[in-house]
């Protein structure tokens, strides 16, 4: 019974993660760009300042140019947006996994189309041209600012090895 408790215990005493799609708005104390546009930097930079206990993630947006990186001096509430990574001090950045889609993944080249999307369609609306698409094996979306300023989708005729890279989300359909 006490090493069932001991379990519990350090099950539930276990930090947080950082997750993609949420803010932690409030108890900023600086704020820097991040030039790389990956959220795991950011994670990085409040772990070497003794002064960060939370951070939130900013992705680039038509008002701001590049990614930001905001340090905290406490640890608010999140609160879910798809504008935003952030994590408490001592975690790490827990990106969604789905075996159809590929977060912080470009599959570079193989591309037989390509166009800027609306405000508002997200990845979805690359993946569904794509799947709508006979020709279309593959397709990669940038996030608003990654790869020009609006979002953008890249349908590809070619699946092509995936690589690392903040602000990507690739996906494979046929």
């Amino acid at each position: 019974m006490v090493a069932l408790a001991c379990l519990a215990a350090a099950i539930s005493a276990r930090p947080a993660l950082a997750q993609a799609n949420f803010d932690r708005p409030g108890s900023d104390y600086l704020s820097l760009p991040v030039i790389s546009g990956d959220p795991a930097e950011c994670a990085l930079i409040c772990e070497r300042d003794r002064r960060c206990r939370a951070w939130s993630f900013n992705y680039p947006t038509g008002l701001i140019k590049g990614a930001v990186c905001w340090l905290k001096g406490s640890v608010p509430e999140r609160v879910q947006s798809d504008c935003c990574v952030s994590g408490i001090r001592g975690a790490g950045v827990v990106e969604r996994r789905n075996d159809s889609v590929e977060t912080s993944i470009d599959r570079y080249g193989g591309d037989y189309k390509n166009f800027d999307l609306k405000d508002g369609d997200g990845d979805g609306a690359c993946k569904a041209a794509c799947a709508a698409d006979n020709k279309c094996r593959a397709w990669t979306y940038a996030r608003p600012g990654y790869a020009g300023k609006e979002a953008h989708c890249f349908l590809k005729k070619d699946i092509k090895p995936p690589r690392r890279k903040a602000g990507f989300t690739s996906g494979v359909v046929r």
